[in-house]
């Protein structure tokens, strides 16, 4: 067993790329070698930002010899399919195959194949040729005259398998050998290496870290000295940190400064600005987390002059940009937010529903309608909504798109705005993610719930209204993640939300019709049946419910079994109802309860199916001459009234321990009473009861929808 070592080295590759790029040339050069018949053991895959390098430990000599059968045709098939099979199995005539007997299907051919192994330098060459011609850069370029296309001008390739040179050419352009070269700037000569503890020690010599991870970790150690020298604090920023370790191989970090002048401006816009632009970190004060007047840039020199010049160069471009900032900041605070939103109605949000501002006009009155389930002031949540995207017009937010929200919420504060209006600004595109933060009631965050809401609501109906939805391969309008938003908010806050009536009041009333393009309707929710629109983006939202439960543990046959019953569009309670579901069938009760119940359905059905007909429906209570009879009628009529009661005041483990009622009754049934008796009535009457058994578990959960 043997180390192979790879690296391709190259002009410099994009930060962004590295990372993705190191983890395909392992997964690729491994899947190459292992499909060629060439184990591996274990591999290690590092990026800089001019070079892609693999270790590979455990690769034996050999590829093992394999004997394999090739199945032919029958004896005296046609001479083309023989001949067909000759070329396929590699031989040179019907003489060398064998003869199988087969008295069934007649005899035929099998051509017995031996291959012996292949050496691993010749399957190294062969897999690193081939994933070299067809990695997959997103973005790659040619250069001279070769067709050979890398996302940089590749610049030499490096291969020892046993500490000695693996012999290829790739694209006839780049021939393998032992050298690399060190950085750039601080030691760009040539040298060989032997192997890869050798390749690593003497790259650190010639100022390369070639592991990300060191580079990201000398960042962070040199960034958090150099702030606690000064007193304050680093803006942490773990995106930054990569970012920067991935445009350096022998970072040094320094500090600049800017005009005290700048801090007027929202840190947030500073600290995006010289991110953006400069790809520097912030610092601020540790007590009062006020930005400072002071930055931290991640040089790739270690310069004589102790990095002057390079602060100088720094601060000057940064000088320009926060320039830049002011300036933005200063004309939009100019502009009263209501005039930007105005100005909404000039962009199109799309085609087929309208512009932003005609978005906002359906968002304010669907924040107000919903205002009341996370005890949101109405008022302020269609003042709120009115205004939440006004910002998108703002040259700041022109600028720094990912600022939107925020730039609203401080210029609705310069505006005078109620606190809880302009933090519902700020806060409406939340959750942006799996793992970003929800606004929260006991914060003091409900306008900002009911704009959140809204905002998600009408984007999801809306686009299932006019045949937008997400599908296997792509959702360009990020349509799950606004439905998880929804999902998240709802529960994290326990919010009493009925979906449905939601979104039915919306689309009736404010979604335009595709076909006739005028606002539809007026709301009419009794008695009216739900559009095809809703009904679908409700099944949309068990199953993203479903999939977020699954997240967390939850079993996916309970929620079958609760969704089951229709009707459930209060997330909340579909949540509480699952879990308390759960607790119960946890117990004997209820664990023995639900094999009498799907005893009793199976019986039903099969009964059923026999009789041509339906057993459900009332029993009469005369024909019930035997005491287990009674008992378990008298057991079904007071816990279908115990678990309605339960249900309706929203006492969930209440009504599961209603439920627990039946478990001695029903076993009693099945243990006393047969119930296909020889007189027709009593056994229809059995079986009547039995699907009595089937209403009142009904009432909880769809049991036949639970495993076990």
């Amino acid at each position: 067993m043997s180390e192979l070592l790879l690296e391709l080295f190259s002009e410099e590759i994009p930060a962004r790329m590295q990372q993705r790029a190191a983890d395909d040339l392992k997964r690729l050069i491994v899947e190459g070698l292992n499909g060629r018949g060439l184990a591996t053991g274990e591999a290690r895959a590092f990026s800089t930002p001019r070079r892609l390098a693999l270790v590979v430990d455990g690769v034996p000599s050999n590829s093992p010899a394999i004997s394999e059968e090739k199945k032919g045709p029958r004896v005296g098939a046609p001479e083309q399919a023989v001949q067909g099979f000759l070329k396929s199995a590699g031989l040179a005539s019907i003489e060398e195959a064998e003869i199988v007997k087969d008295e069934k299907k007649g005899d035929y051919y099998v051509a017995r194949i031996e291959k012996s192994g292949r050496a691993a330098a010749e399957i190294i060459a062969e897999t690193v040729v081939d994933v070299t011609n067809r990695f997959p850069w997103p973005k790659s370029m040619r250069w001279g005259s070769s067709s050979f296309q890398w996302v940089r001008p590749l610049q030499s390739v490096l291969c020892l398998y046993g500490g000695k040179v693996v012999p290829f050419e790739i694209a006839g352009l780049f021939a393998s050998g032992a050298e690399t070269r060190g950085h750039r700037f601080l030691a760009p000569d040539s040298f060989k290496v032997k192997a890869y503890a050798d390749y690593n020690a003497k790259l650190a010599t010639h100022q390369v870290m070639l592991d990300p991870a060191q580079r990201s970790a000398a960042i962070a150690e040199q960034a958090r000295a150099i702030a606690k020298q000064a007193k304050l604090e680093l803006v942490e920023d773990d995106a930054l940190l990569s970012e920067n370790a991935g445009l350096t191989e022998w970072p040094v970090v320094l500090m600049g400064s800017f005009d005290a002048d700048f801090l007027a401006v929202p840190g947030e816009v500073l600290t995006t600005s010289m991110k953006t632009h400069q790809k520097c970190f912030s610092l601020r004060d540790s007590k009062t987390k006020k930005l400072a007047n002071r930055f931290l840039l991640v040089s790739n020199l270690v310069a004589s002059d102790g990095g002057k010049e390079i602060i100088a160069g720094n601060e000057k471009v940064i000088r320009a940009r926060l320039s830049d900032a002011k300036f933005f900041w200063e004309q939009d605070l100019k502009k009263p937010l209501d005039e930007m939103a105005s100005q909404l109605a000039g962009i199109t949000f799309h085609e087929k529903l309208g512009t932003q501002k005609d978005r906002i006009e359906r968002i304010k009155e669907l924040a107000f309608q919903i205002a009341g389930a996370c005890d949101a002031d109405p008022q302020d949540a269609r003042r709120a909504a009115e205004l939440a995207k006004a910002d998108l017009v703002s040259g700041m937010v022109g600028e720094f798109p990912e600022l939107q929200g925020l730039m609203g919420r401080y210029y609705a504060e310069a505006a005078g705005a109620k606190p809880e209006i302009a933090r519902a600004i700020e806060l409406h595109y939340k959750p942006k993610g799996p793992t970003d933060a929800v606004p929260r009631e006991d914060q003091g965050d409900a306008v900002a719930i009911a704009v959140a809401l809204a905002d998600k609501l009408d984007t999801l109906v809306g686009f299932w209204a006019i045949g937008e939805k997400p599908t296997g391969s792509g959702d360009p309008y990020q349509l799950r993640r606004a439905a998880l938003g929804v999902i998240r908010i709802v529960l994290e806050n326990d919010l009493r939300l009925p979906l449905e009536r939601a979104m039915y009041h919306h689309e009736t009333t404010r979604i335009p019709d595709k076909n006739t393009d005028p606002w539809v309707g007026e709301p009419k929710w009794q008695g009216e049946r739900s559009s095809s629109h809703v009904i679908d983006l409700l099944s949309f939202f068990a199953d993203r419910l479903k999939v977020f439960l699954r997240d967390q543990g939850k079993r996916h046959d309970l929620i079958d079994a609760v969704f089951a019953l229709g009707g459930q569009d209060d997330l909340a309670l579909i949540v509480r109802r699952v879990e308390a579901l759960d607790a119960f069938l946890k117990t004997d009760d209820g664990a023995n309860l639900l094999a009498g119940v799907k005893r009793a359905s199976n019986i039903l059905a099969i009964e059923e199916k026999k009789d041509k007909r339906s057993y459900a429906g009332d029993y009469d209570v005369q024909l019930l001459k035997e005491k287990e009879e009674a008992a378990l009628a008298a057991a079904i009529e007071s816990v279908k009234e115990d678990t309605i009661a339960a249900l309706q005041v929203e006492n969930f483990a209440g009504a599961m321990r209603a439920l627990s009622e039946l478990r001695a009754p029903v076993d009693q049934f099945f243990e006393k009473i047969l119930v296909n008796a020889e007189d027709a009535k009593v056994r229809e009457n059995r079986l009547l009861l039995l699907s009595q058994i089937r209403a009142a578990t009904a009432t909880v959960a769809d049991f036949s929808k639970i495993a076990g």
